[in-house]
């Protein structure tokens, strides 16, 4: 089995002529060479995928045939050096391509120098490089390529002559993958490879590469649905289809196939830029003399002649305006779904007749829809329930009003006609039964029940800024100032030292275990000690004190509310004698036992004991 090689490899030009999409340039240099007026530092630069290297190659075969018949089987592979400047960007490299300059070629008359990706050499890279790229050997050519020319330093660039590579055209990257697909023997569409030229965006080698995968998933037949389907792309049906329905102003149906691409895995903004370009090639095919400006294939360039006549020039300038409205508040919108379907509704209101025709935020009330076939999707048992209590409550409005009656009875023949087609079914028979087992006066009072007892529970209800709003809010507010429990009505249970006490060291563990050490600190320094309802407490220090009169309201507020009394107050001083609790370490705890008993520290060192 023989290796696979890749087209872009495989089908690279060997010749000026045939290079894609750069006649300019490739007739420029063929002319500099026979005139013998090429420059010795060139720089080529473009997008990627463009030719840039292709050409530096065949350019430096091409000026080593002293015959000027250029052979591409003969190789001058000793007078050609590249240097991949994104891997060699360092001084070193080019100080070695400086040495080896100056050694004149073997064979041939030119040595040529290409330095690829060479914006990606540094400052100090440029600058051991400018004397040689000013005045080289006689015997050196150098061809620069990059992709982004304004990263090069100005001093190399006015050392060059500059050819700038320009984008491979829709139709010329077109062409060239349909005289590959004959070489190859693959039936190709021409839609099809249209499809692969655009999603190349102008760079032949990303075609190439595209061409490839395309092939390998649809074998020897390229089609368009195979082409849509591997690379994940919209089809023009899809936009001529919406762009119908937008004329018919069939706002269900738009919905409905928006859904259906979305979930496909279409991104929404790619759908809306897509229909925007659509109205433009729309707007460019109504003119025969714009015609040549669609980058489309002969079959597809009709469909957009025919679709072109049937919309005017005002529902495209809009549709153009809204379309690309959207695509910008895209990014920055938080319900993206939303912002392209009310996109697509102003679209379809656009053609509409009303009074609101001419705004183009105007969208068509649903009402206009009710009477449209909607898709068939079966209905629940609640929906058919639901359906049922609808129509007893009409019928029963219809009975008790002679005008209503009178115009229903013109409607009685047809819907029979529906009953009788549809009784076959299980759901309409459990409908006609329920409309036969249910009472109409059952279904009547209980609707008139919930009507009464929604409006007994509104009429209470006023708003807070009315008159009566302010009256309701002032008695309100007197009612609750007679509901306030007095001073003097307030517990007063009596309690003791134990049992204040119980409940102080309760309060700490409380705070422990809420992560208020320092207030639990401050709070077990010291015993309370009671005197009637005032509890005494005394601190070492001043700011233990300040610190429990910032906290004193919610512990009085715990003590009030677990002894039962009201009247219960502090009193803090600060007494310098009291002896502060401190924590102590291990090593603390030893040296105070050593103190007590000296043979503990004789115990430890006969064992070898840490302390």
């Amino acid at each position: 089995m023989e290796p696979f090689i890749v087209s872009a490899r495989k089908y690279r030009p060997e010749t000026f002529e045939d290079v894609v999409g750069q006649g300019a340039i490739t007739k420029t240099l063929e002319n500099a060479i026979k005139s013998n007026h090429l420059a010795q530092a060139l720089l080529f630069t473009g997008p990627r995928g463009v030719g840039k290297t292709t050409c530096a190659r065949i350019l430096a075969k091409k000026i080593n045939h002293e015959s000027g018949v250029y052979d591409p089987d003969e190789d001058f592979a000793f007078n050609i050096f590249e240097l991949d400047a994104a891997s060699n960007n360092g001084v070193d490299q080019i100080r070695s391509i400086v040495d080896q300059v100056r050694i004149p070629p073997q064979v041939g008359k030119y040595k040529v120098y290409i330095i690829d990706e060479v914006h990606m050499l540094s400052n100090a890279a440029f600058n051991a490089f400018l004397k040689t790229l000013e005045e080289p050997p006689a015997h050196a050519i150098f061809i620069l390529a990059t992709t982004e020319k304004h990263k090069i330093i100005p001093t190399i660039l006015s050392r060059c002559q500059i050819f700038d590579f320009k984008r491979i055209t829709v139709s010329a990257m077109r062409e060239h993958l349909k005289r590959i697909a004959v070489k190859e023997g693959i039936n190709a569409e021409e839609d099809a490879l249209q499809i692969i030229a655009q999603k190349a965006d102008g760079a032949l080698r990303d075609s190439l590469s595209i061409f490839d995968r395309v092939v390998s998933f649809s074998g020897k037949e390229l089609t368009v649905k195979a082409v849509t389907e591997n690379l994940n792309v919209l089809d023009r049906e899809t936009y001529f289809r919406v762009t119908d329905l937008l004329l018919e102003n069939n706002i269900p149906q738009l919905l409905v196939d928006y859904d259906v691409i979305m979930a496909k895995g279409f991104d929404g903004q790619h759908f809306i830029s897509g229909l925007a370009s659509h109205f433009r090639d729309l707007m460019v095919g109504k003119d025969e003399r714009t015609i040549v400006l669609l980058e489309v294939g002969e079959q597809t360039k009709v469909k957009y002649v025919e679709q072109a006549r049937k919309v005017d020039f005002d529902f495209l300038r809009k549709s153009i305006e809204i379309a690309n409205q959207a695509d910008f508040n895209y990014r920055s919108s938080r319900n993206q779904r939303l912002l392209i379907e009310l996109t697509l509704m102003q679209l379809a209101s656009i053609t509409t007749d009303g009074e609101k025709k001419n705004d183009v935020k105007y969208i068509i009330p649903a009402t206009q829809f009710e009477q449209a076939t909607p898709s068939v999707i079966p209905p629940s048992n609640n929906d058919i329930i639901e359906e049922n209590k609808k129509v007893l409550t009409t019928s029963h409005k219809v009975e008790s009003d002679p005008i209503l009656k009178e115009e229903s009875s013109s409607y009685s023949t047809s819907d029979a006609a529906v009953n009788t087609s549809n009784k076959e079914t299980g759901k309409e028979k459990a409908k006609v039964e329920l409309i036969k087992s249910t009472p109409t006066e059952i279904i009547s009072d209980s609707l008139e029940e919930k009507r009464k007892a929604l409006f007994e529970k509104a009429k209470g209800k006023v708003s807070g800024l009315s008159i009566q709003g302010i009256e309701a809010k002032k008695t309100h507010i007197a009612q609750q100032q007679g509901k306030k429990v007095h001073h003097d009505q307030l517990p007063e249970d009596p309690f003791t030292q134990e049992e204040l006490n119980v409940v102080w060291t309760k309060y700490v563990e409380h705070l422990q275990e809420r992560g208020q050490q320092i207030l639990a600190s401050i709070i077990n320094a010291d015993q309370p000690i009671l005197k009637e309802t005032t509890i005494n407490l005394r601190f070492p220090n001043q700011s233990m004190k300040e610190d429990l009169e910032k906290s004193q309201g919610q512990i009085l507020e715990y003590l009030k509310r677990e002894l039962n009394n009201y009247l219960i107050d502090f009193e803090i001083a600060v007494d310098k004698s009291i002896t502060k609790k401190y924590v102590y370490t291990d090593q603390d705890k030893f040296s105070k036992l050593v103190e007590k008993n000296p043979a503990v520290d004789l115990l430890r060192r006969t064992f070898d004991l840490d302390f």
